[in-house]
């Protein structure tokens, strides 16, 4: 079932209303929240799962800037309005949605009881650490109007991602419609508030005292030995697990791996 909207946050429920958890999963840049849909069906039957595509990202609305504040708190107004209305829920945030995921435990405590947080850290992600400017700057160069079928947006793209499971996954954001094709994300938004999508807000003088899991692809330049003390400081119960072979798309590339670190820590009994 869809989820009632904000005006600005598609969210869709998937899994039996009278589970006993609720997870929401928040996806990360180039996302939208069906690209979860199987770590939600692994959670299942003891677990009920939001689905949501976060502002400027599938269905949901676009904004004049990016602000992770703002994002956690559009998630906190729609978790209010419907998903969290009897109580707090576990929060799964990956990348930019795991920087959401954060945010929203740290500004809105009382509506998270466990937060996992998969190949993010809570500080600034500079170009060195990933390939997200190169990745937009190729979107942003498809001719759009001369495209017959989707097969010729891949054909443009396969100079500058050669990877085919990169670029399958960048072209399910290609929609097309009566007037021609388009793409889902606000791509020119993304592109010049790059800064802000890398970084992390100040949260000085805030912390989350309840369980968080950090995961790590094992190949993802994305978490370092010197996060470590900063994720501590803004969340003192957290417990860090590496999976191999993972690289930034841990739960795409190695999704059984996540699946069962998430289970143990968000449905089997015993504090984390």
């Amino acid at each position: 079932m869809t989820e009632p909207a904000s005006p600005r946050i598609h969210a869709q429920r998937i899994g039996d209303p009278a589970a006993a958890h609720r997870v929401v999963l928040l996806h990360g840049l180039f996302g939208r929240g069906k690209n979860l849909a199987r770590i939600a069906g692994g959670l299942e039957p003891e677990a009920q799962s939001l689905l949501v595509d976060l502002p400027n990202h599938g269905q949901s609305g676009w904004t004049e800037t990016f602000d992770y504040a703002e994002m956690a708190d559009l998630v906190a107004a729609q978790l209010r309005a419907g998903f969290a209305a009897e109580g707090p829920v576990d929060v799964v945030g990956h990348s930019m949605g795991g920087k959401v995921a954060m945010m929203l435990a740290l500004r809105h405590p009382g509506l998270v009881r466990r937060l996992v947080v998969l190949d993010i850290a809570p500080v600034a992600s500079g170009a060195s650490r990933g390939e997200f400017p190169h990745l937009l700057d190729a979107l942003a160069s498809v001719d759009l109007a001369t495209l017959e079928r989707r097969a010729d947006a891949g054909a443009a793209l396969r100079a500058a991602i050669p990877q085919d499971a990169v670029r399958g996954f960048l072209l399910q954001n290609l929609r097309r419609d009566p007037d021609g094709f388009s793409w889902e994300p606000n791509l020119r938004l993304l592109r010049a508030e790059l800064p802000a999508v890398m970084g992390f807000p100040d949260v000085s003088g805030r912390s989350f005292a309840g369980p968080v899991l950090w995961v790590k692809g094992e190949r993802s330049p994305y978490i370092t030995d010197a996060d470590a003390p900063v994720m501590r400081e803004l969340f003192p119960r957290t417990v860090r697990i590496t999976v191999h072979g993972a690289g930034h798309w841990v739960h795409a590339e190695e999704p059984e791996a996540v699946i069962a670190a998430l289970r143990r820590f968000l449905i089997e009994p015993g504090d984390a």
